[in-house]
């Protein structure tokens, strides 16, 4: 396929009665999703929308996203998704960003924007179509925003080349085909859900099922009514799945493997989700930045739980000290990476840009190192590091031997500030269900395989942590909580 905007056209003439998307409320097949993205396009093309400008969608998971998506493309526009529980100045400030050329959302939300129903609704009708537009690699596919954690979020720009390369790469290294059934269970205003659950297994030749609102009591539901083979999650809905009560047994034998991203999972949440419900978790690396991943454990192994996996096909991923020269296995330094899936960098924001891509190498602002197999190992954020009394600490070494303990469900270490010593570690930890936990307990577990000067020197039992919306858990709202010590 020459283009990923061509799927609903090629779907269509290739099995017209196929399916290819569904949602809670409808299921399409392959003509009827290419009729309605032909129909939305002319919709959008009567509201001035051109090739070059962005159209802004603020919508919950739902299959009118997908169309609006494609609908655009077909006219040449971008896309930026936008968070749908986002305030009114921070939708506001996205746009504005991105100079949208038209807003679409449920009911309008105090913008002035479209309603979705009367762009991608079931009832729109078709009027003269609109000819597709040829597009170039290099045009502008998506404007994805980063969540902000360092000062204004930055709109990553992705082009048609970078998308098509990070599909070619994931349906090679997950083994996709038109046998896969995607289950969305990840926002679609993030490049993961976009580009993992629905754009890679459609150009598999698959289908896509868009889960409405998670919650962890009803998935399994879910997934036995609509046999998905896949779902793409991050380690928080695992460690919700896990803390299911032990006597629901759900039937999980259509799925053939489960994915993980957005933030390294504790080899002990593998182990036990694994154990207990007989699915395989692929545990990937990667940043919107880079189309969503870099490196994968090999579904076909050998996966190596505690680390990320090896590179991804057409990627390369190294690891560089602090001038610009590259490190060999075992040596600690900042992941960088290389490859077609690198973003054509942050819009309107040369200098940004200029820093973080520097000869052709994305900088991540992650720690890691490779091992004597070449799987790349996390160590931390560079950002999220401890300098206590000129001791660097990486809160994820205290928070992995903080899961290894049994009643310990998820754990977060920050570092507060301490008048003599600069910072020192802080430990917020949630019990499994059911558990008991003493702090006191907690330290002399982290006393057998941690140095004295790691060991945290308060620990808060909490009954959950805070996420940001990718549903990473926001540490800065936990060094924000953390008063001085």
């Amino acid at each position: 396929m020459h283009n990923i905007a061509e799927i609903p056209h090629v779907r269509a003439l290739w099995n017209p009665t196929g399916p290819c998307l569904a949602d809670d409320r409808e299921e399409l097949d392959n003509e009827n999703f290419a009729r309605r993205v032909r129909a939305a396009a002319t919709i959008l093309y009567a509201h001035g929308v051109r090739r070059g400008d962005v159209v802004a969608v603020m919508l919950p998971n739902r299959l009118e996203l997908v169309i609006i998506l494609f609908a655009a493309w077909h006219l040449g526009a971008a896309v930026t998704p936008i968070k749908p529980d986002s305030t009114f100045d921070e939708a506001h400030y996205q746009i504005s960003d991105c100079a949208a050329k038209v807003v679409i959302t449920e009911g309008g939300r105090g913008l002035d924007a479209l309603d979705v129903a009367d762009v991608a609704g079931p009832a729109v009708a078709i009027g003269a179509p609109v000819p597709a537009v040829a597009i170039e690699d290099d045009a502008t596919a998506l404007i994805i925003y980063t969540s902000g954690t360092t000062g204004q979020p930055k709109g990553v720009v992705l082009d048609h080349a970078n998308i098509a390369a990070m599909c070619a790469m994931l349906i090679e290294t997950l083994g996709l085909d038109g046998s896969d059934h995607s289950l969305l269970i990840l926002p679609l205003f993030h490049v993961n859900g976009i580009v993992v659950s629905v754009l890679s297994p459609l150009l598999a030749g698959g289908r896509a099922t868009i889960a409405g609102r998670f919650s962890a009591s009803t998935f399994f539901d879910v997934v036995e009514r609509v046999r998905p083979t896949y779902f793409s999650a991050v380690p928080a809905i695992y460690a919700m799945l896990v803390a299911q009560a032990a006597e629901r047994t759900p039937d999980t034998s259509s799925l053939r493997l489960v994915v993980c991203g957005a933030a390294p999972m504790p080899a002990e949440l593998i182990a036990r989700f694994e154990t207990r419900f007989r699915v395989p978790i692929v545990e990937g690396y990667g940043l919107s930045e880079g189309t969503c991943a870099s490196t994968v454990n090999p579904p076909g192994g050998p996966r190596k739980p505690g680390t990320v996996g090896v590179p991804l096909p057409g990627q390369t991923v190294a690891v560089m000290d602090p001038d610009g020269d590259l490190l060999g296995a075992g040596e600690r330094g900042e992941v960088v990476i290389k490859g077609a899936n690198v973003m054509r960098g942050y819009l309107g924001r040369p200098e940004a840009t200029a820093r973080t891509i520097v000869d052709g190498w994305l900088h991540t602002g992650d720690v890691g190192y490779f091992d004597q197999d070449g799987y790349l190992v996390l160590v931390d954020r560079i950002k999220d590091m401890i300098i206590r009394g000129g001791e660097n600490i990486y809160p994820k070494e205290i928070e992995n031997v903080l899961h290894a303990h049994p009643s310990v469900l998820e754990a977060a270490v920050v570092g507060a500030p301490h008048d003599v010593l600069g910072e020192v570690p802080v430990a917020h930890v949630v019990a499994m269900p059911g558990a008991e936990l003493i702090p006191a307990t907690l330290l002399e577990h982290c006393g057998v395989s941690l140095a004295r000067v790691k060991l945290p020197v308060a620990i808060h039992l909490t009954e959950s942590l805070p996420r940001n919306p990718v549903g990473k858990i926001d540490k800065r709202k936990l060094r924000a909580m953390a008063a001085p010590a």
